[in-house]
């Protein structure tokens, strides 16, 4: 953490599951509605934990939904999600990827199961964070971003197995591979049990650390 400290402004329990769509079932751990500009530029983050997915032979997930003014990032851990949208931007993303999408101006958005991961079944887990677009940037084209594991860059944080994905802004001297309007340093850590580290957030940064 920096040297500058904050006061805990409140301590939440973990929130109920609700299904969004008919295939993910989700915690909205932070949300705009709930917290305000508290976690500004974020407006929602959503977890889907570790739920198994029986073989069928009709993809569930969420069908189409529009979306404008802000970004959509979704960290799959496992499963395999299909995305489609109105500009003809279309993608798949599995185990350790991640799909960035600026729907700016506005999209009409479909996720769902591959077609594949829904005849072979098998574990789902994931998370969706939503970011604010600033308003001179609310009206942009839309955009697609599909990060592949080997496009997120890796930094060893110990002499053990912890280490640090950085999907988008900086971490030390290493840059993530998203492009983003809001400037955001989004990690994905994965630490040994029992290790520590130290996390160097920029001046006037809002933080939010979520402990799966």
């Amino acid at each position: 953490m920096s040297q500058n400290t904050k006061a805990v402004q409140s301590v939440h329990k973990s929130p109920s599951v609700h299904w969004v769509g008919d295939g993910l079932p989700v915690r909205t751990v932070l949300s705009h509605h709930q917290f305000g500009a508290a976690v500004s530029p974020f407006l929602l983050l959503d977890y889907a934990e570790p739920y198994y997915v029986e073989p069928a032979n009709i993809p569930r997930g969420v069908d189409e939904h529009p979306h404008r003014g802000f970004e959509t990032v979704t960290v799959v851990y496992q499963g395999e999600l299909e995305h489609r949208d109105s500009g003809g931007n279309h993608g798949r993303i599995g185990a350790g990827e991640v799909q960035w999408m600026t729907a700016a101006s506005g999209v009409v958005h479909e996720e769902k199961y591959s077609q594949e991961f829904t005849e072979r079944g098998g574990w789902l887990e994931m998370v969706q964070l939503w970011v604010n677009l600033p308003a001179k940037d609310k009206m942009s084209q839309p955009g697609y971003q599909t990060l592949t594991k080997n496009q997120i860059p890796e930094v060893r944080l110990d002499s053990g197995n912890s280490v640090a994905r950085v999907i988008a802004g900086q971490f030390g001297e290493v840059s993530g591979s998203a492009k983003t309007f809001t400037p955001v340093n989004l990690w994905d850590l994965r630490l040994d049990a029992g290790s520590s580290t130290e996390l160097n957030v920029p001046q006037g940064y809002m933080m939010a650390l979520f402990v799966l």
